[in-house]
């Protein structure tokens, strides 16, 4: 079984910043890839960013150069920074990480609770 714990989440006002974490535990010998997933009121869920185990990153356009994905992997844990925020980055936030575990099974369907983001003044 897997565990992500996901925090930092809060309210903030527009330019500001946020730092979000997210720990991943359990039946766990390698992190593929870990990621962030964000969904809006009455919006689908989208890929914020994912950083793989060899540090390749990718962002999707609207949060490039505001936002910066990284990993610990000592620690199982990948962060977002968030910079430069705007209204429209409000959201939960959600942690996916793709694991491969002590029975060889990998699977990409590990998700945290979701954090919540508002951005407003």
């Amino acid at each position: 079984q897997v565990q992500l714990v996901e925090s930092g989440g809060g309210l903030v006002q527009p330019g500001g910043s946020l730092r979000l974490s997210c720990a991943a535990s359990g039946n766990i010998v390698k992190i593929n890839v870990m990621g962030w997933h964000r969904q809006a009121p009455g919006k689908q869920r989208e890929l914020v960013a994912f950083i793989a185990s060899g540090g390749i990153t990718n962002y999707v356009d609207s949060v490039k150069g505001r936002f910066t994905i990284s990993r610990d992997n000592a620690k199982n844990t990948v962060y977002l920074q968030m910079n430069s925020l705007k209204p429209e980055d409000t959201a939960v936030y959600y942690c996916n990480a793709d694991i491969t575990n002590w029975s060889g099974r990998r699977a990409n369907d590990y998700w945290g609770q979701g954090t919540q983001v508002t951005v407003s003044s």
